[in-house]
């Protein structure tokens, strides 16, 4: 399984980001894929993730209403749509595959294939 994280950059506070997540190496119906996020010195933070063959999503509480996540099929690629940011949002976003067909797990060690990160930053 590769997962290839792209999008991240430099946006000023309230504005708005999209991240995408391609997904390759086997089919994804029956997995989780989810995003999180991690600053310097903290723990990473679930965001939210998606069941790929139902679309079924799950967000964290800190982010729910402001960021959405959506997938492509054709494309074998999930998104993370970010808005209203601020520079608390600021981290390396990551994101990742679980085998589950019934639930989203917000827990990082269920999640056994890691994409390599893109950072966001949020200028105040």
């Amino acid at each position: 399984v590769q997962l290839q994280a792209s999008g991240g950059g430099l946006v000023q506070a309230g504005g708005s980001l999209r991240l995408s997540c391609a997904a390759s190496g086997r089919t994804f119906s029956d997995y989780c894929l989810a995003w999180f996020r991690q600053c310097p010195g903290k723990e990473r933070e679930f965001l939210g993730g998606i069941r790929w063959r139902s679309g079924f999503t799950d967000y964290a509480d800190s982010v729910k209403g402001r960021f959405s996540i959506s997938r492509d099929n054709a494309k074998n690629t999930v998104y993370l749509q970010m808005n209203s940011l601020t520079p608390e949002d600021t981290a390396a976003y990551f994101c990742a595959a679980a085998p589950t067909t019934w639930r989203v797990p917000r827990s990082d060690s269920e999640y056994a294939d890691w994409g390599q990160g893109t950072q966001v930053t949020v200028s105040s």
